[in-house]
């Protein structure tokens, strides 16, 4: 494990600090984010606008680096995933999902996650550790490398961090990596164009409406809280009244946006009419959207995906009342990349795993 430093784990602060703590002026940060954001070279040789002590330096004391890319797999319809390796042996997924208007690129916040969501392929996988900033804003820059010879310069439009991982529980790691999605020296995404998908970490969501204000999407997935609690235990702790008194204060002030709400369909579980109607008054005063997920099955997980019929009428109900709501296309499930299938490899020290596979013995 080298220990120079990752100058992928700084956003733009950060890493003028760093200029600054090496005697540098504060401006190398905004010399070194072009070269490795926008021109792509990681070699500090090739930054010529770097004085040559300086470069010689950066070579001694730091690097960019990226994880290895262990599986590079494309769907039938497009969709693209690679995974790749992180220290301690485990493996993380991202996921790249074309559009004829847009290139979604689905980014993982943890190795497997912490939260025990009983859909969700990477739930069972159990829980390893955190990413670091680098390792979260790498599998942009990864992509970005690869999708270049097919879609051209800046193929990613959209980022939505809803891959492996509960991203407002590696909070310090993921605010700094979104503010280098937003900033204008490396990816200059918009507010609008970046999603954080929470399963309802309220505390957290308080602390990015300050820090970070991105899109933010919750993982409702049920009108009630015993139902919720059955299939997001984190219900118990922040209960859907509370969680969307969070929500509710995460737009004040700004009647243009709205929250967007995941809701997986799963067959006789959540998806009939009367969970619907429950839906329907519970987002009453609430700017929302919904989006409908088909469930994706997944090898140790008995739900089913709810029948297109079911899936249709619930979605008719909920515009009938004036909720704009979709019906999520189904990408990548050929090669499990779609909604709930990341799994990655994860060394779980929660042993998660593990006793999931005996309960099943």
């Amino acid at each position: 494990m080298t220990d120079r430093v990752n100058l992928l784990d700084f956003d733009r602060a950060a890493l003028e600090h760093y200029f600054v703590s090496l005697g540098e002026s504060a401006f190398r940060a905004r010399q070194v984010m072009k070269w490795v954001y926008q021109r792509r070279i990681t070699d500090f040789g090739a930054m010529t606008d770097l004085g040559k002590n300086l470069r010689q330096r950066l070579g001694d004391v730091a690097e960019v680096r990226l994880p290895d890319i262990m599986a590079d797999r494309t769907s039938t319809d497009g969709t693209r995933k690679w995974l790749l390796s992180v220290p301690g042996g485990s493996a993380i997924e991202t996921v790249f999902i074309p559009e004829t208007d847009r290139g979604t690129l689905c980014v993982s916040s943890q190795v497997g996650c912490s939260l025990n969501c009983t859909f969700c392929a990477t739930a069972r996988q159990g829980y390893n550790r955190n990413l670091t900033t680098g390792e979260i804003i790498a599998q942009l820059v990864i992509a970005e490398r690869h999708l270049a010879p097919r879609y051209g310069e800046r193929a990613i439009t959209n980022v939505v961090m809803m891959g492996m991982g509960e991203p407002l529980l590696n909070y310090d790691a993921v605010v700094p990596a979104m503010r280098l999605m937003l900033d204008d020296l490396s990816f200059g995404l918009s507010r609008r164009r970046v999603t954080l998908s929470t399963a309802g970490v309220v505390p957290g969501i308080d602390r990015l409406a300050k820090d970070c204000p991105v899109s933010l999407a919750v993982s409702l997935h049920a009108p009630n809280d015993a139902l919720r609690t059955e299939i997001v235990p984190l219900n118990r702790k922040y209960g859907i009244a509370t969680l969307l008194d969070a929500c509710k204060r995460y737009l004040a002030g700004d009647n243009r946006r709205r929250i967007t709400f995941e809701y997986v369909m799963l067959r006789g579980v959540n998806d009939h009419e009367r969970h619907a109607r429950e839906l329907v008054s519970l987002l009453q005063g609430v700017p929302a959207k919904v989006n409908l997920i088909p469930f994706n099955p997944s090898p140790g997980i008995d739900y089913e995906c709810s029948d297109a019929t079911d899936i249709d009428r619930f979605r008719e109900r909920l515009l009938a009342a004036g909720i704009v709501t979709i019906t999520r296309k189904t990408r990548g499930d050929d090669i499990d990349a779609a909604c709930g299938q990341l799994a990655g490899s994860v060394l779980d020290r929660t042993r998660r795993s593990a006793r999931l596979q005996a309960s099943r013995a």
